[in-house]
């Protein structure tokens, strides 16, 4: 099926001032996963929100600070987040339009995941290690991000093993469909497949050069960028998706496949008012 129009995103008014556009909080990290937080953060600023607070580890948030100056970066005690870190993130959720959450999280802060997805009231988008902690059935409004594995560990999480077994992904989107709720599940690929629970689309934008590490936690970050200023899970995740496809065959086309994830920041502000948006096609 044909979209037209997917979504313009980049409007805003001429005297808009500091946070109408749209604030992100991002939620992860941990000793091993660093740069995710940044690419993610990264990108949801230059999908055109006025400001992205990082929300990390106490150790992984000074290595964010170092990295860039460009994000706010709330430190918290402790290696990782546990459940005692739910109330303070809560509060501080409050204060966004938007959070991410997942990326580089590891799998040792699964409890305090489960607790704040469940008790948060801001449109989320959830990556990475926040998808293997959680079931659909905890979710509402919510855009996910899962590549193949962390979908089927999804539907196992969610006891929906009869669609697991399914080997053709279309007809398994279709059976998701019947217990998604309101959220949107963007399986990422060779073809991404964006599912709500009024249709299935797909996404042709992308190449192979994409399978390198970063390029989920960008889509992540445009994913919450574009929620942030949209209200919309849907129309942000098909506009997330064609974007970050996007960017990778510009840049395959510059660097074969050389490229990597942090190339895709410089890209997205050359990508001026993501005027392909208006004209992206997906089937």
């Amino acid at each position: 099926m044909n979209q037209k129009d997917v979504y313009s995103i980049m409007k805003r008014r001429k005297a808009s001032h500091k946070g109408e556009n749209g604030e992100v909080l991002v939620i992860g990290g941990s000793e091993d996963y660093i740069g995710c937080l940044v690419l993610a953060g990264l990108a949801a600023l230059r999908s055109g929100v006025d400001w992205v607070t990082v929300a990390a580890p106490e150790k992984v948030a000074w290595a964010v600070s170092c990295i860039t100056p460009d994000l706010v970066v709330k430190k918290y005690k402790g290696a990782y987040f546990s459940k005692r870190h739910v109330k303070d993130m809560l509060k501080l959720s409050e204060k966004h339009d938007t959070v991410l959450i997942g990326n580089g999280i590891g799998r040792k802060s699964e409890d305090f995941v489960k607790e704040f997805v469940r008790k948060v009231r801001k449109p989320l988008v959830i990556d990475a290690d926040g998808i293997k902690s959680i079931r659909l059935q905890d979710t509402y409004d919510a855009i996910l991000t899962p590549h193949k594995k962390e979908m089927q560990l999804l539907l196992k999480n969610s006891g929906l093993d009869k669609v697991n077994k399914m080997k053709d992904m279309k007809k398994k989107a279709k059976e998701i469909q019947k217990s998604i709720k309101n959220n949107v599940i963007v399986v990422t690929g060779p073809e991404d497949l964006i599912v709500s629970k009024t249709e299935v689309v797909v996404n042709k934008t992308g190449n192979a050069g994409m399978t390198k590490g970063g390029t989920g936690d960008v889509l992540a970050g445009l994913c919450a960028g574009f929620l942030a200023q949209s209200g919309n899970a849907k129309k942000s995740a098909k506009a997330a998706a064609y974007i970050n496809g996007k960017l990778g065959d510009i840049l395959k086309k510059k660097k074969g496949y050389s490229f990597i994830a942090s190339d895709m920041l410089d890209e997205i502000r050359k990508f001026r008012k993501f005027s392909g948006v208006n004209k992206a096609k997906l089937h």
